[in-house]
């Protein structure tokens, strides 16, 4: 996959694009931004949860004029909620230009929609009814419009709206840009692209992946702020051999790396800002295992092929759901079995189930680990360290007289409470801290702005395509 940083973008795109975690393109994003900044009319045909607001927003904003004074990009959407999701998306792109977003949708005060719009922002996202009404009360005129896009048109086909969004792109300039994005394209849809755009550009981007049936696969719904003590609790339960924990962004990943080790743990990290040298050597490490825990991002771990890695632990949700998919096939690989296991905050439940809708996989709650639950894992590992230490050879050459010793002067319950006690790594509670990466407010919507697209995780994100009431 393509790095965004070799896309021909503008300093305060890719400035944006940093502020968001986002590394690596997904492949409708790949196809689609180049084409977008070329003018060409793109058909985009993938599912939701691709990442198809990055892939039309990108091309809308570097294309859009600052400061000009006309609405020069219009977004339809089939509901009032993904209207209101893909404007904060677009307003996080453009947070470093003067370029902004407005959402449109029926249920809104109209006469508050009204003087928003006289402010002529840049691009416009909208439901068709509501669209429609202000075209037709010439408080919305279009003939400025150097591009437009039909976002899940197949959705607004299926709710009714086939007419609503003739009638509007019928007041639209000949020349302008169309994308239209689906998941499906039936005939009318065939039919629409066939009278309003110019030579198509046709992109077909379907699921690659699916879940490895021998991952059991779990989410932990935890606050920000107590993610890295539920790790550390989860490690302590599970003792894993070789983990991964991924993490939104390379800073991410190295501070992860860093208060893992003051826990007194193994790891060492894996990001974009290692030279080859570095990789190599961390990555000899990891398979050797003198280091337990590879602390990585999306792009650094992409194409790593290590068969025993038993445990992955997703530290942040991951941008779309082919990112998990590439995540959890890092362990239960080679016929072995393996366990994933997601951080989750409050507002990031939704994308888990988009997730195991995409995957067809259910992903099971877990509750949170208490310290306790920790120990007892800690001395459980122990407990089978030193059974499977029983057979060795060396007990009896080497050690059985000294415990003979130990015999006869402590009794033998003792004695062993007191080796469990000692082996058992007790979980440690140093302090340390991890930068939280909270949701940053969308460019122009104010103290009280919604929470929506964009604003449900806290780094990665793509075009999720929520579907609610019609607009």
């Amino acid at each position: 996959m393509k790095a965004f940083t070799e896309f021909s973008l503008s300093e305060p795109m890719q400035r944006a694009i940093q502020a968001l975690g986002f590394e690596e393109a997904t492949p409708i994003q790949e196809q689609t931004i180049t084409l977008g900044l070329q003018g060409h009319d793109v058909i985009g045909q993938a599912p939701t949860g691709t990442g198809k607001t990055a892939a039309f927003g990108i091309p809308l904003i570097e294309r859009a004029k600052e400061n000009r004074g006309t609405t020069q990009a219009l977004v339809v959407t089939p509901t009032r909620e993904l209207a209101i999701q893909v404007s904060e998306e677009l307003n996080k792109l453009a947070q470093f230009c003067r370029i902004s977003s407005l959402p449109v949708y029926g249920g809104q005060d109209i006469v508050r929609q009204i003087r928003a719009l006289k402010k002529h922002p840049e691009i416009i996202v909208g439901t068709p009814g509501r669209l429609l009404d202000h075209v037709r009360r010439r408080t919305l005129r279009l003939g400025t419009l150097t591009a437009v896009v039909l976002d899940e048109a197949d959705e607004m086909l299926n709710m009714g709206f086939i007419e609503d969004i003739t009638a509007i792109l019928r007041e639209t300039p000949t020349d302008r840009q169309t994308m239209l994005f689906s998941a499906t394209i039936p005939r009318p849809i065939e039919e629409l692209a066939q009278k309003f755009m110019r030579d198509p550009q046709l992109i077909r981007v379907a699921p690659k992946q699916v879940t490895a049936a021998n991952t059991d696969q779990f989410f932990v719904e935890v606050p920000e702020h107590k993610k890295f003590d539920i790790l550390c609790n989860l490690l302590d339960m599970h003792g894993p051999a070789s983990a991964i924990v991924f993490g939104r962004t390379k800073r991410r990943a190295a501070e992860l790396c860093e208060a893992l080790n003051t826990r007194g743990y193994s790891a060492d990290a894996l990001h974009g800002d290692l030279t080859q040298p570095q990789r190599d050597s961390v990555m000899k490490q990891f398979r050797s295992g003198a280091i337990e825990i590879l602390t990585a991002t999306d792009v650094a771990a992409r194409g790593l092929d290590i068969s025993d890695v038993t445990h992955v632990y997703n530290f942040d949700v991951p941008q779309d759901p082919e990112s998990y998919v590439h995540r959890i096939g890092r362990t239960g690989r080679a016929g072995r079995t393996g366990t994933a296991i997601s951080f989750v905050t409050s507002r990031e439940l939704s994308q888990i189930r988009l997730i195991e809708r995409l995957t067809r996989r259910a992903i099971k709650r877990l509750p949170m680990p208490t310290i306790t639950e920790a120990l007892v894992g800690q001395q459980q590992a122990t407990v089978e360290r030193i059974q499977n230490a029983v057979g060795e050879d060396r007990l009896n050459n080497e050690y059985r007289p000294i415990a003979e010793e130990l015999l006869d002067q402590t009794d033998s319950i003792t004695i062993v409470a007191a080796a469990l006690r000692l082996l058992t790594k007790e979980p440690n509670k140093t302090p340390v801290t991890i930068t939280a990466e909270r949701p940053q407010r969308a460019k122009g919507t104010g103290p009280k702005a919604r929470k929506g697209f964009g604003a449900r995780s806290s780094g990665k994100r793509s075009a999720y395509g929520n579907k609610g009431r019609r607009g």
